[in-house]
């Protein structure tokens, strides 16, 4: 006995001191860094956290640096006199950089803000806040910076202008870098991200198309937004460092807000992911209720300093918002573990929707508002509930930004190889995360820490945030073309960080239960490997042919226009209203000052309603009628032009004089093909040949290869 119990102890004491040897190990391969020195810990978060910073602001610069020196290439900018810089605005462009010379020419800022805001001297006939309609705010700021920094003596305007632009879109690129950085923990993922972002610039962004468009001073904004709640939904993250990430999210939302007229829009996606996030328990409900609150605290400021913008009472952000918060205490006592609060989610869902959709029917039912009728019109037309002869409806249907993607848009995608990694991360972050939600429906609670060899990348909230956001602008983009610029960025983002991300490769190396080799130190090694393979293939692909693009000399000259700029400056007297396309308008008021009949602006109903009539110099309707809708206007000039009148457009039924036939009722069909017909010729073409009664109501003062001017006479002849 006395022996056997000896023998026992021996072994107990052996055991123990085999489990004293392998506990070191076991602690280390969780930690590498246990065992180190705080200070070597220490130095090499600081290293890493430095050189992803250096690397995140040099991309941005490089990224600014390089669109001003292809803007430069594109326009010969630096040659050219100020009226040709000015023509490179084109449509709704010129009118936001107008507004932006006509602050810096008032006497005070605060004067010029009141001439904004009360201005009677754009649109005939109408007294607009164009601030609040044209969403000026961008303006405001750049002309405050341009006066207060003393640039008048060092800069031009419009270089001052352009280069707040080009310097966001570097702060955009940053964004995007950190957040890949954020979500993979390495800045090589950054890297890939902008390669891949400049590489597809033709669908990430329209800074090449337009400068001063709403999207390019927001979405900036937008992408620090994003990056910060990146960081913010992290579950083992810092407290100061939550701190700064909520105080982050709170002002580039706000500032986003204020940029776009369209922002509560994309937010709303936004709160849906969210909602979505919180609903399947894969982050903690405290934080996405911090950033509702950040949602109601920005739609409350943006409606007193937007001039009590409406739109944004009515927008189904706050709706959404203010339904969740009533639902919060329900949803709260649902996430109990227990089979019948888990079969309520589907209730929750319901009282959310309901809540939401009837509180937006009330706000639109008191609080008074222009409802944007056609844009209801054209969803209905374009998801085949209803069809309309309206002009504005099928016009819009026409414009390519409002259709579906073309393939090209996916092949190119495709030879840049950022589909395919994008697909195969997207799916596996996708099962990853169907996986957990399985998860915590039979009752497993939400893990605070995910080591690296757990293979569930799926679980961390801000992954799970992604995916689902991803694929919610994902399906938009495939009704609409113009979200493919929201969409493909995070596409760069999110394919960068899978396939620099060990946690992503040792997920799909848990589910396919690779033993040969082992699975961390393989998925550190494609980790580093695969994202170096396509850097490089990128690189020597496409590297010459930015360069190419860089060194190559491009011309960009309108001599027509600016030859029609030109003789108005001269010949015009200062009360002439000019009437034609609100395109060439808003260059006329950008360019020479003079007042307009109509603006490019979409989001207006009178200016629409304004568009349609002014376009009927297009239809085949008679000289008196045309005499009196531009009469109504108080225009004196009419522009004709040619390249409307005569355009031979890629698909018959979408140019501008067809829209106009059908909207008049001008279409006759017969044997299933439709032809144009009235009694009356088109009277772009027959105010051409001098004969009367057109020449009784206009007289020609002016033309060119593309532009055809007449004077409205005030005093009628009607001798032939």
């Amino acid at each position: 006995m006395e022996e056997g119990a000896a023998d026992l102890r021996q072994r107990k004491k052996q055991n123990c001191t085999e489990t004293d040897k392998m506990a070191p190990d076991e602690r280390n391969k969780e930690n590498p860094n246990l065992g180190r020195s705080p200070k070597y810990v220490l130095f090499q978060r600081f290293a890493k956290l430095f050189f992803g910073c250096v690397a995140a602001v040099t991309s941005g610069m490089m990224y600014a640096v390089y669109l001003s020196t292809y803007h430069e290439r594109k326009f010969w900018f630096s040659s050219r006199q100020e009226l040709e810089r000015e023509i490179t605005f084109q449509g709704d462009s010129a009118i936001y950089y107008s507004f932006y010379k006509e602050l810096l020419k008032a006497p005070s800022f605060e004067r010029g803000v009141y001439e904004l805001t009360h201005n009677n001297k754009t649109v005939s006939l109408r007294t607009i806040n164009a601030v609040q309609q044209m969403t000026l705010y961008p303006e405001l700021i750049a002309s405050v910076l341009y006066q207060a920094s003393g640039s008048e003596e060092v800069i031009e305007p419009v270089y001052f202008y352009i280069g707040i632009v080009f310097g966001l879109q570097g702060i955009y690129m940053a964004a995007l870098f950190v957040t890949s950085w954020v979500m993979s923990g390495t800045w090589l993922a950054g890297m890939l991200t902008v390669a891949w972002f400049i590489i597809n610039r033709t669908d990430t962004t329209r800074i090449d198309y337009s400068i001063p468009l709403r999207e390019n001073w927001a979405l900036p904004y937008f992408a620090c937004q994003v990056a910060a709640l990146t960081g913010y939904l992290k579950n083992n993250i810092h407290s100061s460092a939550e701190r700064f990430c909520y105080l982050l999210v709170s002002a580039s939302t706000y500032t986003f807000m204020m940029m776009w007229e369209y922002s509560h829009y994309l937010l709303f996606v936004q709160a849906v992911s969210l909602l979505l996030l919180d609903s399947f328990a894969l982050v903690q409900t405290d934080k996405v209720h911090e950033v509702y609150k950040i949602y109601l605290f920005s739609l409350f400021l943006g409606y007193l300093l937007q001039f009590e913008n409406p739109a944004l009472l009515v927008s189904p952000l706050l709706s959404l918002v203010a339904a969740l918060m009533l639902s919060k205490c329900l949803q709260m006592n649902m996430k109990k573990g227990t089979f019948i609060s888990r079969m309520l989610k589907i209730m929750y869902f319901y009282l959310v929707f309901t809540i939401s959709v009837t509180m937006n029917f009330l706000l639109k039912t008191f609080v008074p508002h222009k409802e944007n009728e056609h844009v209801l019109k054209f969803l209905e037309v374009k998801f085949g509930l209803n069809t309309t002869k309206n002009f504005t409806v099928n016009w819009l249907l026409c414009q390519e930004s409002l259709q579906t993607p073309s393939q090209d848009f996916f092949l190119r995608l495709t030879q840049s190889s950022l589909l395919p990694f994008y697909i195969l991360v997207l799916i596996i972050c996708l099962s990853s995360v169907t996986q957990v939600i399985f998860r915590r429906i039979s009752g497993e609670p939400l893990k605070e820490k995910i080591t690296l060899d757990d293979g569930r990348i799926g679980a961390r909230p801000e992954i799970a945030y992604h995916v689902i956001h991803t694929m919610l602008m994902g399906s938009l983009a495939m009704m609409l073309e113009d979200i493919k610029y929201l969409w493909t960025p995070y596409m760069c983002m999110l394919a960068a960080f899978g396939v620099c991300s060990p946690e992503l490769w040792i997920t799909l190396f848990k589910w396919l239960r690779l033993r040969a080799v082992h699975p961390i130190l393989l998925a550190l090694i494609l980790s580093m490997a695969v994202p170096s393979i396509i850097g490089f293939s990128l690189w020597k692909e496409y590297f010459p042919r930015i360069m190419t693009e860089l060194s190559e000399l491009q011309e960009f000259y309108d001599s027509d226009t600016v030859e029609l700029m030109m003789w108005i400056k001269r010949q015009a007297p200062v009360a002439a209203v000019f009437a034609g396309s609100p395109q060439l308008m808003g260059l006329i008021k950008l360019c020479t000052g003079w007042m307009v009949t109509s603006l490019p602006s979409y989001n207006d109903v009178d200016l629409l309603q304004r568009n349609e009539n002014i376009y009927q110099i297009y239809s085949k309707r008679s000289a008196e009628d045309i005499y009196k809708i531009l009469t109504s206007y108080k225009a004196t000039y009419l522009i004709i032009e040619d390249s409307i009148c005569n355009e031979v457009g890629p698909v018959k039924g979408c140019r501008v004089k067809d829209l106009l036939d059908i909207a008049n009722g001008h279409v006759v069909c017969d044997e299933g093909d439709s032809y144009a017909y009235s009694k009356y010729g088109r009277f772009c073409h027959e105010i051409k040949m001098n004969y009367s009664p057109y020449v009784n109501y206009f007289t020609r003062v002016y033309w060119n290869r593309s532009y055809f001017v007449y004077k409205i006479n005030t005093v009628i002849s009607f001798q032939s």
